[in-house]
């Protein structure tokens, strides 16, 4: 458990990424996510910003944003898309994670915590 830099082993308690899960189809990131969850200590999470496609689509600016940056991503990244908060639970769910948790923090962005043990809240 742990990652690398100069050839020694460092304790990893937290892998995060910003705007990567959404250049995958669901499969990739379920195997992303895996390979997270299996380098991750018991207490462990990923911490990944990225958009949250809305449930209902609204005039809201930012939820145009979020659909223009969805179609882009059909149109460039074969499989890449933006999610739901629901789709982002299956595939936390389906990569081995107990919890997850979104944050809105900016701009349409939020920050998804992948948790491996089940939060207290």
């Amino acid at each position: 458990m742990g990652g690398s830099i100069d050839g020694h082993e460092l304790p990893v308690y937290h892998h995060f990424s910003h705007w990567v899960l959404h250049n995958w189809d669901d499969e990739r990131c379920k195997r992303v996510l895996k390979n997270c969850w299996r380098a991750l200590p018991e207490v462990g999470k990923v911490i990944s910003a990225e958009f949250i496609l809305p449930e209902d689509i609204t005039n809201d600016p930012i939820c145009h944003q979020i659909m223009y940056v969805d179609l882009l991503m059909l149109a460039v990244n074969e499989g890449g898309k933006e999610r739901t908060l629901v789709e982002f639970e299956g595939l936390a769910k389906e990569s081995g994670f107990a919890a997850i948790r979104s944050l809105p923090y900016s701009s349409g962005f939020s920050v998804l915590e992948f948790h491996k043990k089940p939060l207290d809240d």
